[in-house]
């Protein structure tokens, strides 16, 4: 007798399910039995459309980084627009999302996961930092060809304290995100050097 219900959209219901178990039981939460349980279905059905649950996983976190692709691109929409400092505090902000925050500590411990992903992706870099550091990196290259970065500001530094930075802001989940002030007051230090400010 089959167990569970039927599901339409297998992947997409277990990849929801697999991230409602992330963000209230944490990673270490996050087993095969669990994501079943939670998406109302046999285990059965996770292991027919994936390899084995490294697979699932590596499927989700880059389901997530496309995800966090296009949100990206909202910041590249900001070039020359607004404050500088504010650009940046909206995309941390929309960057380490609660998911993308419990996604990190999931790759972190799971070494087969990580090659996984190394062998997906290859070029280096932990998935969902990486493609905030490169949405961060190309919002300040672009602001700094149009003048509103100093020429000789160093790019990959700013990326690095901006994403490693904002990271650790979001990190503890248990009070909650930070403050968007907060988040503001971070950002505003790390470029404040390197922002040009207008005459007058």
């Amino acid at each position: 007798m089959p167990t569970g219900v039927h599901l339409r959209d297998a992947r997409q219901q277990l990849f929801d399910a697999a991230e409602r178990v992330l963000l209230r039981d944490g990673p270490n939460g996050l087993t095969s039995r669990a994501v079943t349980d939670e998406a109302g279905c046999a285990k059965g059905v996770l292991h027919r459309h994936f390899s084995d649950f490294d697979g699932f996983l590596a499927e989700l976190v880059l389901d997530r980084a496309a995800q966090l692709e296009a949100q990206a691109s909202v910041l590249s929409e900001a070039v020359g627009t607004g404050m500088v400092a504010d650009n940046l505090t909206d995309a941390l902000t929309n960057l380490f999302g609660p998911v993308p925050v419990a996604i990190i500590p999931l790759i972190t411990f799971r070494d087969e996961l990580r090659a996984r992903l190394r062998e997906a992706r290859p070029g280096g870099g932990i998935a969902i930092l990486a493609q905030a550091a490169t949405a961060v990196s190309a919002y300040l290259a672009a602001e700094r060809e149009i003048g509103r970065i100093a020429a000789g500001a160093d790019i990959d530094s700013l990326t690095l304290s901006l994403v490693g930075g904002g990271h650790l802001l979001y990190a503890d989940r248990d009070p909650g995100p930070p403050a968007t002030a907060v988040v503001r007051t971070f950002v505003t230090a790390v470029v404040a050097d390197a922002v040009r400010r207008r005459p007058g």
